[in-house]
């Protein structure tokens, strides 16, 4: 038996709740990789907007009632997309995604104008609360939306591919993902998602030869040498899968590849079957 932690149990809040406000007016969401253009200095009833979504957005994230019903009244006194949006987000954190999804799909899908980025980010998030929610249709559905809206974001391509690996849809998955490589060649992490579905199609040599290109790229990937460790275990290859799962041990023992991989060592004595992708734990 080998585990791997979820990029659904990873990521579905994590944008959510830890990211800075992305909403604010005149800068772009905080969740897009590329670095906002230089602006000119907001005008003050803007920025003390900006201000206000700051303090509800980080009260949102640990503070749910409370932030909720301050976003509420703020919406009351014209707050807008950003007030909507913290309220969304502190339903989350109270434990309503599908509430919140509701709400962030319909602030991504009435955007107009030249909000087209802030409509993207809204439905990626709206996405991750829907998988949140354990609805993953409708996660795959508002992504779709977001890509056609943006077909060359890769982020996006590699959020519906989770979303369809989730549905163990792996060969489509895969589809999502060769999309999201051929946008973003430099980064490892569609790689070793690849190499997961690949593994779960019983395609270990292409996944070993994904996560081999995912550590050239970032030899402290975590996410890759847990990966590399479940193919070597399945290969009957215990010292290297235990080597590898030391060193994600070294590099992040308290995060959730540091738990999974604490979980393998321990299962070291079980039984795998080698040569194929199957294990009891769902990823």
């Amino acid at each position: 038996m080998v585990t791997t932690p979820t990029r659904l149990a990873l990521a579905a809040l994590a944008l959510l709740l830890t990211a800075t406000p992305s909403l604010a007016q005149g800068q772009r969401p905080a969740a897009s990789r590329q670095p906002p253009p230089a602006a000119a200095p907001a005008p003050p009833a803007q920025q003390a907007n900006n201000e206000e979504y700051t303090r509800c957005m980080r009260q949102a994230r640990t503070q749910g009632t409370e932030a909720f019903e301050a976003a509420t009244a703020w919406e009351g006194r014209g707050g807008g997309l950003q007030a909507r949006h913290c309220a969304a987000v502190a339903l989350l954190t109270l434990g309503q995604p599908a509430e919140a999804a509701i709400r962030l799909e319909r602030l991504g899908t009435t955007g107009q104008g030249d909000a087209i980025r802030v409509r993207v980010e809204l439905l990626s998030q709206a996405a991750q609360a829907w998988l949140a929610a354990r609805m993953p249709e409708r996660a795959h559905a508002v992504l779709t939306q977001a890509v056609k809206i943006a077909p060359d974001d890769a982020d996006l391509w590699i959020d519906r591919g989770v979303v369809l690996g989730s549905a163990r849809n792996y060969w489509e998955a895969i589809d999502d993902l060769n999309r999201a490589i051929e946008l973003a060649p430099r980064r490892a992490d569609p790689l070793v998602l690849r190499a997961t579905a690949y593994r779960w199609v019983g395609s270990l040599e292409l996944a070993e030869e994904d996560l081999a290109r995912a550590l050239t790229l970032d030899p402290r990937s975590v996410d890759a040498l847990l990966e590399r460790g479940i193919i070597r275990r399945l290969r009957n290859d215990a010292t290297q899968a235990r080597a590898d799962w030391i060193q994600v041990l070294r590099l992040a023992p308290d995060g959730p590849a540091g738990d999974a991989a604490r979980a393998n060592l321990e299962k070291l004595d079980v039984k795998v079957e080698p040569g194929t992708g199957q294990q009891p734990a769902r990823r």
